[in-house]
């Protein structure tokens, strides 16, 4: 019943560092929270196993896991297994790298979108980053204003006057900062998987560029890595 009396947010959640800080940040704030995750074609498929636990730790109204087969599309490491997954000294810090997922923040979005009108949430939460990230487009700040205009464009709820926003808390932090204010509120960090390429297991390369940004989040915050490596 207490749900009901609480503003709803939909929380897009890999299973990830970035997105359990923004799950717990959210439920911090007293939102009801409807968590959505994707399958879609990622290598780390064991990440969505993280996404579970997570949303069942912070008590999330629902947990909806979608599949979207981006695979089909490929054009990323992350989704094509025929392009190598370079190493974290191998990414140019002048160019969008391989591990980039064309439109995938735009669908996902765009489908959080959706079940937002459904069950009448005027908020979705994001952990995107423009400061410690790897260079992608969709994770800059001109792209979620431009989406949150287009939302309150295209949805009833919008052209009714009930405007949506979209909620990136990570957006301006380095990765230190957002573990610390993640364990702040209790955030199990060990729960989390973000390797490009975590084993079955979800123990992490510590190899690509994903590992070596957490890594290096870890050390800035002064808090020990228990993240496990299989190499």
């Amino acid at each position: 019943m207490m749900n009901s009396k609480k503003q709803k947010a939909v929380i897009l959640l890999s299973g990830g560092l970035d997105s359990a800080t923004v799950l717990a940040m959210a439920t911090a704030q007293g939102y009801a929270c409807y968590v959505l995750s994707f399958d879609y074609g990622q290598r780390s498929i064991v990440e969505l196993q993280a996404a579970i636990k997570l949303a069942k730790i912070a008590a999330a109204v629902e947990h909806k896991i979608l599949h979207m087969p981006l695979e089909d599309f490929g054009g990323s490491a992350l989704t094509d297994t025929s392009i190598a997954m370079p190493s974290a000294e191998k990414v140019s810090t002048s160019e969008i790298p391989v591990t980039y997922v064309p439109a995938r923040n735009t669908v996902f979005l765009s489908l959080a979108l959706g079940w937002a009108e459904v069950i009448e949430a005027n908020c979705i939460f994001i952990g995107v980053n423009s400061v410690d990230y790897s260079g992608y487009p969709d994770c800059r700040p001109d792209f979620i204003d431009a989406f949150e205009k287009m939302a309150n464009l295209a949805t009833r709820a919008g052209v009714e006057g009930n405007k949506l926003t979209i909620e990136t808390p990570l957006m301006h932090l380095t990765k230190g900062q957002i573990i610390t204010k993640g364990l702040a509120l209790g955030v199990d960090y060990k729960a989390t998987v973000s390797c490009y390429q975590a084993d079955s297991q979800g123990n992490a390369c510590d190899n690509c560029a994903s590992c070596k940004l957490r890594k290096e989040g870890f050390i800035q915050a002064g808090i020990d890595d228990q993240t496990n490596y299989f190499k």
